[in-house]
């Protein structure tokens, strides 16, 4: 009993919900000139994200929308409206009423048909943008790279996998240059599955990075003080990086699902990658400071609290390994 406290501890504060695997599921909002006058407005709302279906779109002053037309999918409801708009939509504000704190983010997308694409992201706070006359590259990346670290926050799959690894490992520097491995190549498949090289069923790959998180909570278990190093703790940079490989499969799908810009791809994949770097370190320099804590509470080492936690992040893998196998 005297490690309770201290496991309790260390599980809130490091392994989020089993219910799903993948929650950053943002809105998407799209504004694209077909003509003079003419604008298709598409707003994708996801379900699992609470306010999402409430929420309006709001189009420039001086446009009216025309009638709605609906097609739900296996993750969201995308509604398309024809828009007309009497003048230039430059320096009027786009996006959304009844935004609530529930709805995680939003990306919009502005697509005219004579000048660079321009995006937004949108929050509780600000929840409308101004479109630019001639927007900068960096706002694509702002956008971006706040999306690229929330992914990693909210895609508990990739969550799990990185808190595995600081489990696992031993020395902040070891950990910090794993997950960075395990950037470069999610990174390295990432782009290839965007421009089309290659490509994998999502499914697939969903279950394969489950099995990924469950050999590492394995390895958790297996790893004895006074025993050999294991392959993971030998060369972890190397295991880190052929599971990155996988894992950037699940980066592709989760990125498809919110677009990229025509105009601006190189850049928003950039940010995108540097976000979930930045996401990726702040998880393991607050999962260090947790065990650092776990360690002075109970005394005795943390390693029965990690061994607990292990446990955990293997079952949560199980359970979704076996979910994502035969939905």
């Amino acid at each position: 009993m005297k490690y309770l406290v201290p496991v309790l501890v260390l599980l809130l504060a490091l392994l989020p919900t089993a219910a799903s695997a993948d929650e950053m599921r943002p809105g998407y909002l799209d504004f694209t000139q077909k003509s003079d006058t003419r604008w298709r407005l598409n707003w994708k709302a996801p379900f699992g994200n609470g306010g999402a279906l409430a929420a309006i779109p709001v189009v420039p002053a001086g446009c009216t929308m025309g009638e709605p037309v609906r097609t739900p999918s296996a993750r969201a409801i995308v509604t398309r409206w024809p828009v007309e708009c009497s003048g230039p939509v430059a320096g009027r504000r786009t996006g959304l009423a009844n935004f609530e704190a529930g709805l995680v983010d939003v990306l919009v997308r502005i697509a005219p048909l004579d000048r660079p694409v321009q995006a937004f992201r949108l929050t509780a706070a600000e929840p409308l943008a101004v479109i630019a006359e001639r927007p900068g590259r960096w706002q694509v990346g702002r956008a971006y790279l706040f999306l690229g670290v929330e992914h990693i926050l909210f895609g508990f799959d990739h969550l799990l996998f990185v808190l595995a690894l600081v489990l696992l490992l031993k020395g902040g520097w070891t950990i910090a240059k794993t997950v960075t491995a395990f950037t470069i190549a999610h990174s390295i498949t990432l782009v290839g599955v965007t421009l089309g090289l290659f490509g994998l069923p999502q499914r697939p790959v969903e279950a394969l990075i489950a099995l990924s998180i469950l050999f590492l909570a394995v390895e958790i278990v297996k790893s004895r003080a006074g025993d050999a190093p294991r392959l993971s703790e030998r060369i972890p940079w190397l295991v880190a990086f052929l599971f990155g490989l996988l894992h950037g499969f699940g980066f592709a799908g989760a990125l498809a699902e919110i677009g990229l810009p025509e105009s601006e791809t190189p850049m928003a994949l950039l940010a995108f990658n540097l976000g979930v770097e930045l996401g990726q370190l702040a998880i393991v320099f607050v999962a260090l400071g947790m065990l650092a804590m776990v360690d002075h509470v109970a005394h005795a080492g943390a390693q029965p609290a990690k061994r607990f936690a292990a446990y955990a992040i293997g079952i949560t893998a199980s359970y979704w390994f076996i979910e994502r196998t035969f939905a």
